[in-house]
């Protein structure tokens, strides 16, 4: 098995890989002697099937630093032990879904959101005795502001763990689903946090990562009306818009409702938790514009009944918030005409409650 050294220039010195350790000895010569200190993990499966649901990040004011994930819609990876697979990689099969742009997915795992998670769970486990293979079914669009990349990395990483018996933490799965999100569009975990976790979670900070649970009360009704519009909005293009210095009275307004949208999720206070999620004066405003529709869209849904309406992440999904399922529906008719009408653009609506528990095993197959 073919491993990498790094020697220093003095030969008292000795660096070592996971598994092997490497000396130099004193005659400026070198001695490469490998030696197992830790097996691999066993597999506990021979294959799985993890599903991850979509995501709601930046909750208006919360850029970058809060997020919630959405139940019934998501992706799904299917990831098998592969004696095909050379050891300590992963191969992808296949890759399916309804987007229109799902050509554009590459089946490199080094370019594709599923592979490079699931490389990075399994660089953390120390999986170096067998390959994997893996098939991606995608549920949700490309580009949508629903976390899509988020939902295939939180999948792929969560499949993986599942595979060898759970051996990575919650904060080890969102850092691998991390490295994902960043060569796609950025180092921030507002989508693959909430995706692992559920809920609403805050990233209270990025070095070293802190991930806060906000627990909206299990008893309280909580619909979140999806509208996405026919219309490509690229998380780096949607990122470039936004400006590189804030006032200062634009920084206490935002920090003061980004206050108030966490006070209205611990308590479950649907008015003051929409009021701040309509409420960003930073990133919306240079958003909106780039969609065409939006503003109008924004205003239908607050006359319609919504507790109140923003951005989904990057857009140019719009999302709003309501307690009541059929209510949500009347809500979600409304956008949907008012990006006709203001957008030129044809548009579909979901009614979706918060997803609670994240990503999650499906089904396995014990191994033998």
């Amino acid at each position: 098995m073919a491993s990498t050294a790094w020697f220093s220039p003095t030969p008292t010195c000795f660096h070592s890989k996971p598994f092997f350790t490497i000396r130099c000895n004193a005659h400026n010569s070198v001695a490469l002697s490998f030696t197992k200190t830790q097996q691999d993990p066993l597999a506990v499966y021979s294959s799985v099937k993890a599903f991850a649901p979509a995501t709601v990040a930046n909750l208006g004011p919360g850029f970058d630093f809060l997020g919630c994930a959405v139940d019934g819609i998501g992706d799904i990876v299917s990831l098998k032990v592969d004696p095909d697979v050379h050891p300590g990689e992963i191969f992808i099969s296949d890759i399916s879904g309804q987007s229109p742009n799902i050509h554009k997915l590459s089946k490199n795992p080094l370019w594709n959101c599923a592979g490079i998670a699931a490389m990075e769970a399994m660089k953390m486990l120390g999986i170096r005795s067998v390959g994997l293979s893996l098939s991606l079914e995608k549920g949700l669009p490309l580009g949508s502001g629903l976390g899509s990349s988020a939902a295939s990395a939180a999948a792929a990483a969560v499949a993986v763990n599942e595979i060898f018996g759970k051996r990575l933490s919650v904060d080890d799965l969102v850092l691998a689903c991390l490295k994902s999100e960043e060569k796609v569009s950025g180092y921030h975990a507002d989508n693959v946090a909430p995706s692992i976790m559920g809920g609403f979670v805050l990233i209270s900070n990025y070095e070293p990562l802190e991930l806060v649970r906000l627990k909206f009360p299990p008893e309280k009704e909580l619909f979140f009306v999806l509208v996405t519009p026919e219309f490509e909005a690229p998380t780096k293009k949607m990122r470039a818009a936004l400006p590189l210095e804030i006032g200062m009275p634009h920084h206490v307004w935002n920090s003061s409702q980004a206050g108030a949208l966490v006070a209205g999720v611990l308590q479950g206070d649907l008015l003051m938790l929409g009021k701040a999620l309509s409420s960003d004066k930073i990133v919306e405003p240079k958003r909106a514009p780039l969609i065409p529709g939006m503003d109008a869209v924004k205003k239908a849904a607050i006359e319609a009944g919504a507790y109140g309406c923003t951005i989904s992440g990057a857009g140019p999904t719009a999302v709003a918030v309501t307690d009541n399922e059929e209510k949500g529906l009347l809500i979600g008719e409304q956008m949907v005409r008012a990006f006709q009408k203001d957008g030129n653009l044809k548009a579909s609506a979901n009614v979706k409650q918060l997803d609670r528990l994240g990503a999650r095993l499906i089904s396995g197959v014990r191994a033998n």
